[in-house]
């Protein structure tokens, strides 16, 4: 179906307002405005090869409640490309997050701020930077890890051995510079089988590799080195912020563990949702569980967030095969809600 027309739901919708802001070194990043004007506030930051429209479906959700900003981290869609390798680092995405909360949050406002993996890696990065947290009401960590990204990939099976080769072999995937080139059978194949879960159907999966194939073979590698070393646990204690945090139990780019781990590092936890059988690419996978937790800790944190918001799960949602998330009264420092199989 590579020339096929996707889904209406995974196909972008037409924002109400495009920006082009500057970071901190000039970089120019495209920003998009959907929803309603005046409402509060969710900014989405999309993750490694993916663009604005990764979040199609999750701001179809979101856009009858809530004013939806989601940009392009430089490099991606329609974001400049960086000169150098050096304009690659975790410093360089926090500096870009912040650009796009200066431009879109007016001062004395605050957002929810919603990230999915490297967009949930630049929140932690965030973490105890002032100009991002005067702007951050609460924040939703979706598929994400705060360090150890290569020796907790499960791509390859345990049974490759030993774990020194099976991590070597990893990273040499992680850093393929190898175009990849028009979608065919065979790379849905392999990146339904990476990214996503096997329940996944047709539909997501081509819109998934669209997207991912979009993205510049040079861009791909270079944020595969920042990922590569990644480590934010420290800004990641300093996130003061309420914190919610989805992860798909299918997920082999960034397994359960991660999502544990941060869980139990952050200041003001607000839960774990787990989403069973669902891959790395859950807003793209579950978009109704996604964008009901966003909801959930917008009426909680977000001002002028109220009840009268449209709730954005649809219990008869047809994006995938898991049902609705059953809710579980939150405690700390670690709540587990796990949506119905």
């Amino acid at each position: 179906m590579s020339a096929a027309r996707l889904p209406a739901d995974y196909e972008p919708p037409v924002p109400i307002e495009e920006l082009s802001v500057r970071s901190a070194d000039g970089i120019r990043l495209h920003v998009e405005v959907h929803g309603r004007p005046g409402a509060p506030t969710v900014v989405l930051a999309h993750g490694w090869t993916c663009s604005t429209a990764f979040w199609a479906p999750v701001i179809r959700r979101l856009a009858d409640s809530y004013r939806v900003v989601a940009y392009d981290q430089r490099g991606h869609g329609r974001s400049e490309v960086p000169p150098s390798r050096a304009r690659y680092s975790t410093r360089a995405l926090v500096d870009d997050l912040a650009a796009v909360l200066a431009a879109t949050v007016p001062a004395g406002k605050r957002a929810l701020l919603a990230g999915h993996s490297m967009g949930g890696m630049t929140i932690m990065a965030a973490g105890g930077r002032a100009e991002v947290a005067e702007r951050t009401a609460a924040a939703v960590l979706v598929s994400t890890g705060a360090g150890e990204l290569v020796a907790e990939l499960t791509v390859l099976p345990q049974a490759v051995r030993p774990a020194g080769l099976r991590r070597f072999l990893h990273r040499r995937m992680l850093h393929a510079r190898l175009p990849l080139g028009p979608v065919t059978p065979v790379s849905r194949a392999v990146l339904k089988y990476t990214t996503m879960g096997p329940g996944s159907p047709a539909g997501q999966v081509e819109a998934t590799a669209r997207i991912v194939h979009a993205c510049p073979a040079a861009v791909r590698a270079n944020w595969a080195r920042v990922l590569d070393r990644l480590d934010v646990h420290a800004p990641l204690a300093r996130l003061a912020a309420p914190t919610a945090v989805v992860v798909g139990t299918a997920d082999r780019l960034t397994p359960q563990p991660h999502a544990h781990r941060i869980v139990a590092e952050l200041a003001d936890p607000q839960g774990l949702l787990l989403l069973p059988g669902v891959g790395h690419m859950a807003p793209l996978e579950r978009p109704a569980e996604v964008a009901a937790e966003i909801h959930r800790m917008a009426l909680a944190h977000l001002p002028a967030a109220g009840p009268t918001a449209a709730d954005p799960a649809d219990p008869a949602d047809p994006a995938g095969p898991a049902g609705p998330a059953t809710a579980v009264p939150v405690s700390v420092p670690e709540v587990e809600r796990t949506a119905a199989a």
